[in-house]
């Protein structure tokens, strides 16, 4: 069975990302008949003599025009090599939320600039957006090569400036691919151009397709929120209690030590089932019903968790928010906390510092977060939870931030000091 690959595209508006997404669906053969057939005729009545492969992926734009608010578009398509979840995310400023959205699961990202334009503001606030919510990869798919003549200084200058910010925000060497392609003619996408002769790596599809994604850590603290507690109590199954849900992080096996939070008790693991029989081992990504050696209450929402390398415990949280609402944010407000399967009510206690989108700084003690802020505060929570930092445990160290009065996602939260 192939590997799964989960990955988002970002860059600035008419860098030709929407052309790049058709190209990967076109030669993936991940289009059907008819859509190319609708596409193929929409082409002719623009004049065109090929098709435009943007129109693809134009419905999304359409829903943009409406005004839809997380407007990111997931397109799945596959090789013999490798099957893909991309996340199709716009382009403008003023949807940062969407890059977000859409990168928040990713594990790697492809960051598009126009050859002619090469690296800009907006590119460098993807990379800076990228790297705070932990995307272990980038590509730069350096477009529109076609119209600077393949030429190899520009992308040379273009590659090695992209290179350095990426640096600068925590990329390290082997991490960034800068790739010159032509979404439009198709150069370096799914097919070696012979029109760049002076560029040896792999294709875009090549380099997506061989990328290593790395597994959750064999050695990585076992999480385990839980889901939904079994209790047949039937004449087959009396006393049978089990707890369902995905493994967040690391392995679990029976025998192993284990706490359940945030009642801090201490057990083991005495099976762990699925539907095809007993494993004597689960990941994470596994979905399956833990049985405990001792017969605790243990309710939806709570954790169990490696006894050894514990999740702090607590009823205050440092975190970066993304505010997703047109409600700014002031200090004082009462928000719900939804973690895992647990919604607390909570008090945003601070607002520590706001990342600055124009100068990519940060500025101390803003008065409010608007629309698009990325945020770093501090909130009060009514009941304790066990969280991890985002970047050793991206699962169980996000979480939202939720409107009490209507139930609308206010903020995407990351625990941790991302930046103060």
């Amino acid at each position: 069975m192939s590997s799964l690959l989960r990955l988002a595209t970002a860059g600035s508006v008419d860098d030709g990302k929407s052309t790049l997404v058709g190209r990967l669906l076109y030669d993936t053969k991940s289009v059907l008949a008819d859509q190319l057939d609708a596409v193929t005729r929409a082409s002719v009545d623009k004049g065109l003599s090929t098709p435009d492969l943007s129109l693809l992926v134009d419905g999304l734009r359409s829903e943009r025009e409406q005004g839809i608010t997380i407007d990111v578009a997931y397109r799945y398509f596959a090789t013999p090599k490798r099957s893909f979840v991309l996340a199709d995310t716009p382009g403008h400023v003023q949807y940062t939320r969407n890059t977000v959205t859409g990168a928040s699961t990713a594990q790697l990202a492809v960051l598009l600039v126009d050859a002619r334009k090469g690296v800009i503001e907006q590119t460098r606030r993807h990379a800076a957006v990228l790297s705070l919510l932990g995307v272990p990869q980038l590509v730069l798919a350096v477009n529109k090569i076609d119209l600077i003549d393949y030429d190899e200084a520009t992308f040379a200058v273009i590659a090695d400036e992209f290179h350095s910010h990426a640096k600068s925000l925590g990329y390290q060497d082997g991490t960034v691919l800068s790739i010159p392609v032509s979404a439009l003619e198709g150069d370096n996408v799914a097919s070696k151009s012979d029109r760049t002769p002076w560029y040896t790596g792999p294709t875009l599809l090549e380099h997506l397709e061989n990328v290593p994604v790395a597994p959750d850590p064999h050695d990585a603290a076992f999480r385990f929120p839980v889901q939904y507690v079994i209790r047949p109590r039937t004449p087959e199954y009396p006393d049978y209690r089990g707890y369902a849900g995905q493994i967040a992080a690391g392995t679990v096996r029976p025998g192993d030590a284990v706490v359940v939070l945030p009642q801090g008790l201490h057990t083991t693991v005495e099976r762990i089932d699925t539907a095809d029989g007993p494993l004597e081992e689960a990941g994470a990504g596994s979905s399956v019903t833990i049985l405990l050696a001792d017969d605790f209450d243990i309710a939806r929402g709570e954790l169990i968790a490696s006894a050894d390398r514990q999740p702090a415990v607590t009823d205050e949280i440092s975190a970066a928010l993304c505010w997703l609402s047109s409600k700014p944010l002031k200090p004082g407000a009462q928000v719900w906390v939804k973690h895992g399967a647990k919604t607390v009510k909570a008090i945003v206690e601070e607002l520590n510092a706001r990342f600055d989108e124009q100068t990519l700084s940060t500025v101390g003690d803003p008065e409010v977060l608007e629309l698009n802020d990325i945020g770093q505060v501090t909130l009060r929570l009514a009941e304790n939870l066990p969280v991890d930092d985002y970047k050793l445990s991206p699962r169980t160290g996000a979480f939202i931030v939720i409107d009490p009065k209507d139930g609308d996602t206010l903020a995407a939260g990351l625990v941790g000091e991302r930046f103060a």
